[in-house]
């Protein structure tokens, strides 16, 4: 944005069968657009308008245009789950986006489903609310006694959880100003939204929807990236200009939470 400164066996499934005609539409791309955006006004997943499009990435530009081909004349069947504790991935989803779907923290999501990364893929089930986690973690602690680790096992805790901070440079901005779109590149409206806690970040040092700690501005997620925002450098959201001048540019320490 521009920037201011199942899967588990379900007790029942009900099939619906839609009959809908294709159609293509040519979408011009305003500032603040994204693919997951555009996907979700049209009914379509982000693989299928980067396929119709040639695109090799996420990224999309102001005043670009996009052939988006919408649902068919095509037989489309639409399951639902008597499970709402079980979510089947989409194409184009992401923990992020499931999460703000949910109300829960890709944090969570990653460990209520043993993941190891923010790498979802399509057509895999995800646990949603934690259920039956609390209580199998619960008995495994109720049968394991735990161990002290040995020295070299402390050495290589100590180092893994040394490298979750990082010191960057920081510096704020706000969405109220003229042009502004207030729309990061995840999605999240924060003229809507002022309240939120976001940052910019360089998407190759920390991924975007990844959880963190900012030293003097608190828990925040990497919602948005920017120009001059490249390598251990972030940007603050912050909603009054005024005091996003007044946070100025100064190191703080980054934990990564997730």
């Amino acid at each position: 944005m521009k920037k201011l400164f199942l899967s588990l066996a379900a007790v029942a499934t009900i099939s619906t069968t839609t009959a809908i005609t294709a159609s293509a539409e040519e979408v011009d791309v305003k500032s603040g657009d994204t693919l997951w955006g555009i996907s979700q006004d049209y009914d379509v997943s982000v693989e299928q308008i980067k396929q119709q499009n040639n695109l090799t990435s996420n990224l999309i530009f102001p005043n670009q245009k996009l052939t988006v081909n919408h649902n068919g004349d095509s037989e489309v069947a639409h399951t639902a789950t008597a499970d709402s504790n079980v979510y089947t991935i989409q194409p184009g989803d992401t923990l992020f986006a499931i999460g703000q779907q949910y109300n829960v923290s890709v944090n969570e999501l990653k460990h209520w489903n043993n993941l190891s990364s923010n790498t979802i893929y399509s057509g895999d089930t995800l646990n949603v609310n934690g259920s039956n986690v609390a209580t199998k973690e619960k008995s495994t602690v109720a049968s394991t006694q735990p161990t002290e680790p040995k020295t070299e096992e402390k050495q290589v805790q100590t180092q893994q959880q040394e490298q979750k901070t990082i010191t960057m440079e920081s510096t704020a901005y706000t969405a109220n100003c003229t042009g502004c779109s207030g729309i990061t590149r995840t999605g999240i409206n924060l003229l809507e939204n002022p309240d939120r806690k976001v940052i910019a970040v360089d998407p190759n040092v920390i991924p975007l929807g990844t959880e963190v700690y900012v030293e003097g501005y608190g828990k925040a997620v990497a919602g948005d990236i920017g120009g001059d925002i490249q390598g251990n450098r972030i940007d603050v959201f912050i909603p009054s200009q005024s005091e996003a001048l007044n946070w100025g540019r100064k190191s703080v320490d980054v934990t990564i939470l997730d």
